[in-house]
């Protein structure tokens, strides 16, 4: 593995950073039931990361050209937001030590999620890691969300830095690709779901956990 020159490092939240993409897997299938639908188990894990206007189109290809995304959404939205009232947001192991440890290394920080910048930043601070990063991007800042490459390009032309001197952790196909278009190196920590043969091809890294970001510098 090559060793890069790296300025920044990026990383996306639900999934990564907090252990809360399984409570997204358990709502999107109850929002669905509620307004008469049903889903497969498969159906939920596309929808990791997935961004607009990608969602909408992607529900209308399961569900018919009048499928209400919109609604179903908000309900979704009800029912995590419950689900995190009830449980409390969980970290990720090594969440907050690899972010001091960055950050005591001098390395940018960035949040770079699918999140709308009122949630990110809420969550960011209920679980006491707005502080540690040096700039936020949300998906609500572009016009198309993952696994198009324009909230990663778009954090990097913000942040004025290029592409190959970031890292991308992410933990799902849809912000791999993601981030490896914007021209980013990609680093998967899988969270429900390993890489396929050919998400491997993009990406930089696989590593088991946050704490082994830390051994890339070295």
């Amino acid at each position: 593995m090559e060793k890069k020159n790296i300025k920044a490092v990026l990383f996306d939240m639900d999934g990564t950073l907090t252990d809360t993409e399984k409570f997204y897997q358990k709502a999107w299938p109850e929002a669905l039931a509620h307004f008469g639908y049903e889903m497969t188990p498969e159906q939920p894990l596309e929808l990791r990361s997935l961004g607009r206007p990608f969602a909408v189109e992607k529900f209308k290809e399961w569900y018919g050209e009048d499928f209400d995304y919109w609604a179903v959404r908000e309900y979704r939205k009800t029912l995590v937001e419950q689900i995190l009232k009830e449980t409390g947001i969980p970290l990720k192991p090594g969440a907050k030590e690899t972010l001091k440890w960055l950050r005591d290394h001098d390395v940018f920080i960035s949040l770079v999620t699918a999140n709308d910048r009122e949630r990110a930043n809420r969550y960011l601070k209920k679980i006491g890691l707005f502080e540690y990063f040096n700039a936020v991007v949300c998906a609500d800042m572009v016009e198309r969300g993952k696994p198009a490459p324009d909230i990663y390009a778009y954090a990097c032309k913000t942040l004025g830095i290029a592409p190959q001197e970031t890292y991308a952790v992410e933990d799902s196909p849809n912000g791999c690709i993601s981030a490896y278009q914007a021209g980013c190196n990609v680093i998967m920590i899988p969270d429900l779901t390993e890489p396929d043969e050919e998400l491997k091809k993009v990406l930089y890294a696989r590593l088991d956990c946050l704490l082994d970001i830390g051994d890339l510098f070295k």
